[in-house]
């Protein structure tokens, strides 16, 4: 008996499964995660990742056993598993969704292709966001982005078969057996669509109120944020899920209801969710390359390990930059306006190259989604040679968003018993109240550098090479490839320049 294999990436989830649907109209199917011991040792991988997807599968599982099917979740590099499949027991098909992901996956989705056509299998890959394959340049996308938002969610059919696995099922590997290490921030995110259900519940319901205006203070984005990221990342939710039920809520909602305004602002990040994955689903390299080649060489010779290794301790020297570490090192999770931060911190000060930043921010980061994280890395750093560079003040950013320094205080038990004068620069505290305050110099780091002179230097840098007419001539080219389509209207540019800044978290 013929059958066709689904196969599930990052769409961890049973509802609006375009792929396990149009597998189930066309015979039985075996669904298969594959734990994939090369995708775990690569630089962007982390192990709350992995206990995340572990505890999704068990979800996806569960959900699969309610229709009399079954996940199986198989370890080994997925050409070896998809070989041994084929030949226990051969099948005609794969389906799975298309997935924009790192190099790595995007070599593998390739080897999958060449497999598929050595061996006569038929390969069938589906959207799984608003991103369009083979997309020439941005005049359409919007378009195509609202249709497929607009299609209706799949159904399974009635009669689904499902084909059992041809050996016995494993148990997935420890973390540990896949190198990952012991590291897995306490306060993570559950896993999981039911987790995920819950939390788009509860934002619909009561948080979204609180959303415009709440999401960039770190004091009040932990709830106001609707905290889905990490379920859309790795598919317990679909986003056409997530949009129709973010738009029906709102029709529900009478008028003057603060929610409206929350859900408004929602709707069009998650738009801007896809606008950003389209950029690396477009430009591949976009991953480990700057976007405008013309920035090659600008900071990738001045690489300063003590600085980096400052930045990931947390022990910069500015209070908010290092109680931001501390949270995301405790939660996975941080606000975009402290992400874009702590990007535009390493990259003009601390003149940091934003691959190396990126991977460890991407390890930090529970809700890792490669498109939009390796777009931010570059916008926030610079390098894209379309985005009017946005370089924040660590000190400023402190005193508009945190200024009784509760944030820094709850993050930095050390510099507790700093009077709030001297909260966000510490270290120009005098002696005299040092030794009142009962601190020692050890309490209070001075900053790697000073920020006003560093700062003046890195934009200096950066302003001098977009100055120059070959690297504006090549801007044409990246505005057409990757460039939004907004009205050229005053309001559009405004809303324009707020959703590339924001776009890092929603």
């Amino acid at each position: 008996m013929s059958y066709g294999v689904v196969w599930f990436k990052r769409d961890l989830r049973v509802a609006d499964h375009a792929a396990l649907a149009a597998a189930a109209r066309n015979g039985p199917v075996l669904c298969l995660y594959v734990v994939e011991p090369s995708l775990w040792a690569q630089p962007d991988a982390a192990r709350q990742h992995y206990e995340f997807i572990i505890e999704s599968l068990r979800d996806a599982y569960r959900d699969l056993r309610k229709l009399g099917g079954r996940l199986h979740v198989v370890t080994g590099e997925v050409i070896d598993v998809l070989s041994r499949l084929h030949a226990a027991k051969p099948f005609t098909a794969i389906y799975a969704h298309e997935e924009t992901g790192n190099r790595h996956t995007y070599a593998r989705d390739l080897a999958v292709g060449r497999w598929c056509a050595r061996h006569g299998v038929g390969w069938h890959e589906y959207p799984q966001f608003g991103v369009v394959r083979r997309l020439a340049d941005r005049d359409r996308w919007q378009g195509l982005w609202e249709n497929f938002i607009a299609q209706p969610q799949v159904t399974l059919p009635a009669d689904i078969v499902f084909a059992p696995l041809p050996w016995p099922d494993e148990p997935p590997p420890h973390a540990q057996a896949l190198g990952l290490d012991d590291w897995q921030p306490p306060g993570q995110q559950a896993g999981g669509r039911a987790a995920g259900l819950s939390v788009l519940a509860e934002f619909l319901d009561e948080r979204s109120g609180q959303y415009r205006g709440g999401i960039s203070s770190p004091l009040s984005a932990p709830n106001a944020c609707s905290r889905l990221s990490p379920y859309l990342a790795y598919g317990c939710l679909g986003l056409r899920e997530v949009v129709l039920a973010t738009r029906l809520r709102k029709a529900q909602l009478p008028a003057g209801d603060r929610r409206v305004a929350g859900l408004t602002a929602f709707i069009s990040r998650l738009h801007w969710h896809c606008h950003f994955i389209q950029k690396l689903e477009s430009e591949p390299g976009l991953e480990y390359a700057n976007l405008h080649r013309g920035y090659d060489g600008l900071r990738e010779d001045d690489w300063n390990a003590e600085r980096f290794a400052a930045l990931v301790a947390g022990r910069t020297g500015w209070p908010l930059v290092d109680a931001c570490v501390a949270m995301l090192r405790e939660n996975g999770w941080l606000n975009f306006r402290m992400r874009a931060m702590l990007v535009s911190v390493a990259a003009y000060p601390l003149w940091l190259h934003w691959r190396p930043v990126g991977l460890w921010l991407a390890r930090q980061f529970l809700d890792y989604e490669p498109g939009i994280h390796w777009s931010q890395m570059q916008m926030q750093s610079g390098t894209t040679g379309i985005n009017v560079p946005r370089i924040y003040n660590p000190l400023k950013q402190a005193r508009d968003h945190d200024p009784k320094g509760v944030f820094v205080r709850r993050w930095l038990p050390h510099l507790r018993r700093v009077p709030e004068a001297w909260i966000f620069e510490p270290w120009r505290m005098p002696a005299d109240l040092r030794i009142r305050h009962g601190l020692a110099d050890t309490d209070l780091p001075t900053p790697l550098v000073d920020l006003e002179s560093a700062t003046r230097e890195a934009k200096t840098r950066l302003f001098a090479l977009r100055a120059r007419p070959e690297i504006k001539a090549a801007k044409a080219a990246i505005v057409t490839r990757h460039g939004s389509r907004k009205r050229s209207t005053s309001a559009g540019k405004k809303a324009k320049g707020q959703h590339d800044q924001l776009s890092l978290d929603f």
